[in-house]
């Protein structure tokens, strides 16, 4: 029996599934056809051209016809008998005189020709003959008394509204739009104004792991492994290139038990990365996550912090350097940022101390290295912004001081590959971009940006076209975070992308090979 089962199913596996259904019922093309063929049995030309109600069948009449057509069949059936005596009698001549009738098939509509081609002909007649081989022609009331055959041509550039219901085909587009506008084109361009930054929205992953806020994102140069940091104290490492449709993370760490994980970020070669959390020590991990080393603690009860070999307060914020594998910035609450050297984990490079209006220990809020690695900015708890070029006998004065540059703490610094531009996010719900020339104000200003997490950064895309920022929600609101998108020369907004209900957008990336946003 399972051998009868088996033979079955696949000998019915080769019949396509519509096997055995009824097709619907169509209307035979012949009778389509037969519509507008001449009767055999009637053969004189004028019961052809008689009127619809005088003939024993509506389907022998013709369809789909212009006015002007009409006009001429009528004016042709008014007219008297013919002038040839045997004219009465076409249909019993030979072979040679015909009457030739051509279907054209069209969307739901048949469109039908008469010519005739008599054999008897006067020399009026052979001119119209003539005519009909060499193509028609256009005769003038001061040429001659001829009449026209077939019907009168139309104006050019101009149709009436009774040729309108007998025309086959679209009607033509109204004044002032172009040839193939339509409202759907108009829809098509602007959606691709409005993704002509080629924004990638098609599709969205949710990837698993962190229970409480994403406060770090980095991504390594080569786009296969990205990192995650949490206010859960964990780091949450996800391969792409070996992810299954679990979308788990396959390594988690908790740098330090009870502090908060602030900042991720890769060495240039992508073997190593840099995490910095709530304690007072950043650590090294491989890209394996296996830890290297961390730095050292410096001495709380030392007042200068030049003399302390670390920071003494939870580090804020930290940058591998974008070109040399063994140098790291880190900010710190302690009021300093430091510069490592990653084979010396016991003490730091240089200690850097900001300007400050008054004395006193002020937080550095974020840091950033330009794309050289030639300079430096910190966001000082103050609202400042201070700079300093990395150069021979520099020390701790700033080179360019902007003071009061927000009115609350700053969350993120970004400076463009370009030189030429520098962002910074803050606590007072800006973007700001300013000219590295000219730091005294700023170029634009974008409000209405929430912003409650001080880890939320700036991005740009691959060609930095686009500046990318998050905004943050109230907890439990009904409302999601939004991903804005601003233009960087025309220093407008471009778009908006929602999140899930409830969620805020603290940290983003867009990976230049990967060409995905992440958040």
């Amino acid at each position: 029996m399972e051998d009868e089962a088996e033979i079955f199913m696949g000998s019915r596996a080769e019949f396509p599934l519509t096997f055995g259904k009824r097709p619907k019922a169509q209307t035979p093309l012949a009778a389509l056809h037969n519509a507008t063929r001449r009767p055999a049995n009637e053969p004189n030309l004028a019961s052809v051209l008689a009127p619809a109600s005088a003939s024993s069948s509506s389907s022998k009449s013709f369809v789909s016809l212009s006015s002007s057509s009409k006009a001429w069949l009528d004016s042709l059936r008014s007219n008297t008998k013919p002038k040839t005596s045997d004219f009465s009698e076409l249909g019993d001549q030979p072979s040679n005189s015909t009457s030739k009738i051509s279907v054209l098939e069209g969307d739901g509509a048949l469109v039908c020709s008469l010519r005739p081609m008599m054999s008897t002909m006067n020399q009026e007649e052979e001119d119209e003959a003539m005519d009909a081989k060499t193509g028609p022609q256009v005769y003038s009331s001061e040429d001659d008394d001829r009449e026209m055959i077939g019907p009168p041509p139309p104006p050019v550039d101009s149709v009436t509204e009774d040729e309108e219901e007998g025309m086959i085909g679209p009607p033509r587009p109204p004044e002032g739009l172009k040839m193939g506008d339509s409202e759907e084109d108009d829809e098509a361009d602007d959606e691709e104004d409005e993704n002509r930054y080629q924004i990638p929205m098609s599709n969205e992953i949710v990837l698993k792991g962190p229970s409480k806020v994403v406060s770090a994102l980095a991504v390594d140069p080569t786009g296969s492994r990205v990192l995650s940091g949490s206010y859960d104290y964990t780091v949450h490492m996800y391969d792409f290139q070996g992810m299954n449709s679990k979308l788990a993370s396959f390594r988690q760490l908790e740098p330090f038990e009870g502090h908060q994980v602030r900042a991720l970020s890769w060495s240039p070669t992508a073997g190593f990365f840099l995490c910095v959390t709530g304690s007072a020590q950043a650590k090294i991990y491989d890209r394996d996550g296996l830890t290297i080393g961390e730095f050292m603690k410096g001495d709380m009860y030392i007042r200068d912090l030049k003399n302390t070999k670390g920071h003494i307060s939870g580090i804020t914020c930290g940058e591998w350097h974008p070109k040399t594998k063994e140098t790291i910035l880190t900010s710190s609450e302690d009021g300093s940022l430091r510069i490592w050297d990653v084979n010396d984990f016991k003490s730091q490079k240089q200690v850097i101390k900001p300007k400050l209006a008054r004395p006193g220990r002020v937080p550095v809020t974020t840091c950033a290295w330009n794309r050289d690695g030639k300079c430096i900015a910190g966001g000082i708890g103050d609202g400042s912004i201070q700079i300093w070029n990395l150069k021979a006998g520099w020390g701790s004065r700033p080179d360019v001081y902007v003071e009061n540059a927000h009115s609350d703490d700053i969350t993120g610094l970004k400076f463009s590959s370009d030189g030429r531009h520098l962002f910074s996010r803050s606590f007072d719900s800006t973007l700001k971009v300013w000219d590295l020339r000219k730091m005294k104000l700023s170029l634009k200003e974008f409000e209405e940006l929430p912003n409650h997490y001080a880890q939320t950064n700036i991005a740009f895309s691959p060609d930095e076209q686009l500046i990318l920022t998050g905004t943050s929600v109230e907890k439990d609101s009904s409302a999601g975070g939004l991903l804005c998108f601003y233009d960087r020369e025309k220093l407008e907004l471009v778009s908006r992308v929602g999140i899930s209900v409830g969620s805020s957008v603290v940290q983003c990336a867009w990976h230049p090979k990967l060409n995905q946003v992440d958040a």
